[in-house]
């Protein structure tokens, strides 16, 4: 009896076998049918979900296959006829088909009983990835255009530009235009920082960096994504401020001063890790090399400010705000900077000696005449900045004290 029942749990197994490759058979003669999609796609997921097919390399090379044929029946009909495709579908297919085609790769690698791999399947995995390469890219910017932007358009465009660098395409040698690649990856990176995958976002930026994809865009957006990982989670500050200083001392060894946001942040790192005689070294050199930049004066009046070195920070900033070519924030700065030493200095003059008498005048004409003057330059480029509007009450306050 007990051997009976051993026979007839063997056979069980074995018609569950053979159902479940009978399905992938069947999966496999409806690949290439439009009308018999759906049909192909269930018959090749009740493999998928079954043990004794869940791990045999066909099962996702037919998947895949039934994606891809999918595709190249819809591009067919779209060299006759454009507008009876759609190609959001088409793009689906692509990201189906490749995925499918990663779980495939590694199961046909596995050596049989035979101590023998499944080459061909691999080489046919390969090939029909290479002769769809380039529409990966299309893809991803049919899926940004329909606002598909995470997950699809990401997707599509990753899949594009790191396909050279897949192991297995190696033997092939695929070889696509680091533009092009770049490209991809910066697209990818916006399509992730929309999507709120900000870790995936700078990665993606890094990655067009690394192809040599030519717009500080890149560099800025990096930054912009390592920044707002730093203020989600506290676990990951000296991460994101480490990456930071990485991307900014590229992107100022590439563009210099025509991106001053690269040396800000190196600057503000180094301030805040108390390097501060080499911040000031750095932004010295820089103001030696370019003598009209108003924005490297309010840099080093900021390292100053940061050393108590109140004096050189005044004149620093100052300087910048006396140029034409001083930027908003920077005015804004040295308007609070002269400011609150002006304070500071008034609130120390306790007497009224002929010489207090003098002091005051000269915090009051230097000081506090000084900052009221500069917020007239600062209202003529910014009229509705709530913060200058607080310190022109703050200023004129202290005028009507020093009257």
């Amino acid at each position: 009896m007990k051997k009976l029942m051993t026979f007839a749990l063997c056979f069980a197994a074995i018609g569950s076998m053979s159902a479940q490759k009978a399905n992938v058979e069947a999966a496999k003669k409806l690949s290439g049918k439009p009308d018999k999609i759906s049909e192909a796609r269930s018959l090749i997921q009740q493999a998928m979900e079954n043990p004794e097919t869940a791990n045999d390399a066909q099962t996702y090379f037919i998947a895949g296959k039934i994606e891809f044929d999918a595709f190249d029946k819809d591009y067919t009909n779209s060299m006759i006829n454009p507008a009876s495709v759609d190609n959001i579908k088409m793009g689906e297919n692509l990201i189906n088909g490749y995925n499918a085609f990663v779980k495939a790769i590694p199961l046909a690698a596995i050596p049989n009983e035979k101590g023998k791999v499944d080459t061909k399947t691999q080489k046919n995995i390969v090939n029909t990835l290479k002769g769809h390469a380039n529409d990966y890219f299309k893809a991803g910017a049919d899926f940004f255009n329909a606002q598909k932007v995470y997950p699809e358009a990401y997707e599509s465009f990753m899949i594009y530009a790191d396909m050279p660098t897949q192991e297995f395409m190696q033997a092939e040698k695929l070889e696509l235009p680091d533009a092009d690649r770049g490209t991809a990856y910066f697209n990818a990176g916006l399509a992730a920082y929309s999507g709120n995958e900000c870790l995936k976002s700078a990665d993606a930026f890094r990655k067009a960096r690394s192809v040599g994809y030519d717009d500080k865009q890149a560099y800025i957006y990096e930054i912009a994504c390592w920044q707002t990982i730093a203020q989600r989670d506290s676990t990951m500050e000296q991460t994101a401020k480490e990456k930071i200083m990485e991307v900014a001392e590229a992107g100022d060894a590439k563009y210099g001063m025509e991106e001053p946001l690269f040396v800000n942040n190196i600057v503000n790192f180094l301030v805040t890790d108390e390097k501060y005689d080499q911040a000031a070294a750095k932004v010295s050199q820089l103001i030696a090399g370019n003598p009209d930049n108003a924005g490297l004066y309010g840099l080093r009046g900021f390292v100053y400010d940061r050393m108590g070195k109140d004096a050189e920070s005044v004149d620093d900033y100052r300087k910048a705000a006396s140029m034409d070519n001083v930027d908003f924030e920077t005015l804004k700065n040295a308007i609070k900077k002269i400011y609150r030493v002006g304070a500071d200095k008034w609130q120390a003059i306790e007497g009224n000696s002929e010489a207090d008498r003098a002091a005051r005048l000269d915090v009051k004409t230097n000081y506090f005449e000084a900052a009221k003057t500069l917020t007239d330059k600062a209202k003529a480029i910014n009229s509705t900045d709530g913060d200058l509007d607080y310190l022109i009450e703050s200023i004129d306050y202290a005028l009507s004290l020093a009257n």
